[in-house]
């Protein structure tokens, strides 16, 4: 469908613009064979002025039939068109009524390019054709003089691409659609002036499609409005979904591993670490150790044996050190070790290989009654499959990226749960019990334990899960001898005495002083004891009361009376016992006054002739026993070898006395005792 193109109201319609316009569009039919109906515009564009240097030149209206490029046209070109319109008025409107006709051509004003047509031509939308029709042109002026001094549109302005025509008669021009058509009357409207812009747009347009009256008048017919035709976005979905998959692409390189990363032969490229480690953990757990030769053939998985690897730390690491956003760590691998849990390898290799193994024998122990000691029985150790060897050949295969791997068994030794070196110890712990079990107070093992006794009071048990021996001990056994206790420990304290001067200074010790003891609350010895022996202890340390002793304090002196011939002897003030002596004579008396004891003599030599024979008005008396000294060669000592007689001074000085007597005041002074000598 094409529009009229729009003439000023200077020129009529005449019969010869009806021929003019016949000719024009049979023209068009023979070009439009050539071209699709989306591209109307042709070479016969050419000849019309594209610069719209008149109201009669004509602007594509739709924009996808007429693109930009066909809208400018070579200056050669126009200046022809600007030439053959001042030249004839008449034929440049009916020129410029023919590409109206044939192209849909819409009507531009004279004064100023349409600015509704800023836009591409891709991406304008179809002229909208159930527009309304414009108001009806005023008939055309035939003496009216063509518009020659009309300002030329700007040929820098766009194409239009979304403006609707004011005015358009559209004559049709396909041949085909109706063949009886003689002629076509091409009606030709006014351009409106730049007042008028403002009118409603047309609501429809007119084709012709009768045989043009005699008169010449032109015949018209409504046409139906073309659907207007869907933008498309074809190109905004596309990069839509471009750019989400860019995203997508930053977002995953941000949390995947890179590709080609392995670890121990397990592709984890383009994983998360999380389902890396899954990936690793679940290739470990399917590889599978077929044992051949003596294995017959038997099969165990990674996840039988206990496999098993760090496979999250493997897989941050994996993470950490090849990130897919970091295309030089691609194509990375890593190793990995497998480590097996000994008990679970060898109870799976034990199930699917039973003919490759023989049962170790546990060492045992028992006590012996002829030596009142333990004694042990070594182990003897059995055979099986060494599960290193099958470490090392689940570990190639894992790094190798196999599934599945042969293993010729290794045979290996099986120790016995209970080793030769475990009952040895036990043994040599048992003994020490043995040797040290009593009931101790402090250091002293007051009540021993009798080897025997202690070894029924025991039960020693092996424990192959924990490859060691058991010790219990009967609690209730150990009772009786707990009933024993008080009347083996309890004592009473031994009282104790300090011999002073009558100013209390002590002199002597006199007796030491043994605190006593008593065992208190015995109710949980026995259960007590018997946790010490289960762990190796029987040494039970009985908690006793101690009672302490009553130390007396003694201030003794002795009292010599010359006089009546006695020595007294007082402690704490009173008279312990008074004895007769004899004193020195006149020519050897005793000294008087206050003295203390000094010394004390067993037996000894008295007098200088028994040291030195040319001593003159000397003497010596052989074995004077009990002397006690206390002045400068004056003494107590016993003179019953030498003496018949007693109670009168008779002496060298000294103070004789019976040896009785002598010896308990030799026993009962001390060295500070105060001896008072008086007449």
């Amino acid at each position: 469908m094409t529009n009229l193109a729009t003439e000023s109201q200077g020129r009529k319609a005449s019969g010869d613009d009806a021929v003019q316009a016949e000719q024009a569009v049979e023209d068009e039919q023979s070009e439009s064979a050539e071209t699709t109906e989306s591209n109307a515009v042709n070479g016969t564009d050419a000849e019309a002025p594209a610069d719209a240097e008149t109201a009669d030149s004509v602007v594509p209206a739709d924009a996808e039939d007429s693109p930009a490029g066909e809208a400018d046209e070579t200056p050669e070109a126009e200046a022809e068109a600007v030439d053959d319109a001042e030249e004839s008025p008449e034929a440049e409107v009916d020129e410029a009524s023919e590409p109206a006709a044939a192209e849909g051509g819409a009507p531009t004003d004279e004064a100023e390019p349409i600015d509704e047509a800023a836009e591409p031509v891709d991406e304008a939308e179809p002229i909208d054709e159930a527009a309304e029709p414009v108001d009806e042109a005023e008939p055309i002026d035939e003496a009216a003089e063509p518009i020659d001094e009309a300002e030329p549109i700007d040929e820098a302005a766009e194409p239009i691409d979304e403006a609707e025509p004011e005015s358009s008669v559209i004559a049709d021009t396909d041949a085909d659609a109706d063949a009886d058509a003689e002629t076509v009357a091409v009606a030709t409207t006014a351009l409106a002036p730049a007042a008028d812009l403002s009118a409603e747009p047309a609501t429809a347009v007119a084709t012709a499609t009768g045989t043009a009256p005699a008169d010449g008048s032109p015949t018209f017919a409504w046409a139906p409005a073309e659907p207007q035709p869907k933008k498309k976005r074809t190109a905004i979905w596309v990069g839509a979904a471009a750019g989400v998959a860019v995203v997508g692409l930053v977002v995953s390189s941000l949390v995947l591993i890179a590709p080609g990363t392995t670890v121990a032969g397990v592709p984890v490229g383009w994983l998360t670490p999380g389902a890396a480690a899954d990936a690793i953990e679940q290739r470990l757990a399917e590889t599978t150790v077929v044992l051949t030769g003596a294995g017959e053939d038997a099969e165990v998985t990674g996840a039988e044996l206990g496999a098993a690897v760090d496979a999250k730390a493997l897989a941050d690491a994996a993470f950490a050190q090849h990130p897919m956003w970091n295309p030089t760590a691609w194509f990375a691998a890593t190793d990995a070790e497998i480590e097996l849990d000994p008990a679970s390898a060898t109870a799976a290799l034990r199930e699917v290989a039973p003919q490759l193994y023989t049962d170790p024998t546990d060492a045992t122990l028992a006590f012996d009654a002829a030596t009142a000691s333990y004694v042990s029985t070594p182990a003897v150790a059995g055979a099986g499959i060494d599960v290193a060897a099958v470490q090392g050949a689940i570990q190639a295969a894992f790094e190798a990226g196999e599934t599945r791997v042969q293993l010729d068994p290794v045979p290996s030794e099986v120790p016995a749960d209970i080793s030769t070196e475990t009952a040895d110890a036990t043994v040599a712990q048992l003994n020490g019990m043995l040797d040290t079990a009593g009931f101790y107070v402090g250091e002293e093992r007051t009540v021993p334990i009798d080897r025997a006794t202690l070894a029924a009071w025991l039960t020693v048990a092996p424990d192959p899960e924990n490859a060691a021996y058991d010790i219990t001990a009967d609690t209730a056994a150990i009772q009786a001898a707990v009933d024993a206790l008080p009347a083996a420990v309890n004592r009473p304290a031994e009282n104790g005495a300090v011999i002073t001067n009558s100013a209390g200074k002590v002199l002597r010790e006199e007796a030491p002083g043994i605190s006593g003891r008593e065992v208190g609350d015995t109710t949980n010895f026995a259960s007590d004891f018997a946790t010490q022996l289960a762990a190796g202890n029987a040494v039970f340390e009985t908690p006793v009361t101690e009672v302490a002793p009553v130390v007396s304090t003694l201030a003794r002196t002795v009292e010599v009376d010359l006089s009546s011939q006695t020595a007294t002897l007082f402690e704490n003030g009173n008279v312990v016992a008074s004895y007769t002596i004899s004193s020195g004579l006149s020519g050897t008396p005793t000294p008087t006054g206050h003295f203390t004891v000094n010394a004390f003599t067993r037996v000894q030599d008295m007098g200088a002739l028994c040291y030195n024979p040319a001593a003159v008005n000397s003497y010596c008396t052989k074995d004077v026993p009990w002397i006690t000294w206390f002045a400068p060669d004056i003494a107590f000592h016993g003179a019953s070898n030498f003496r018949s007689r007693l109670g009168f001074p008779q002496s060298h000085g000294c103070v004789n006395m019976w040896n009785d007597d002598a010896k308990f005041v030799y026993d009962w002074t001390a060295r500070g005792t105060e001896v008072w000598v008086h007449a």
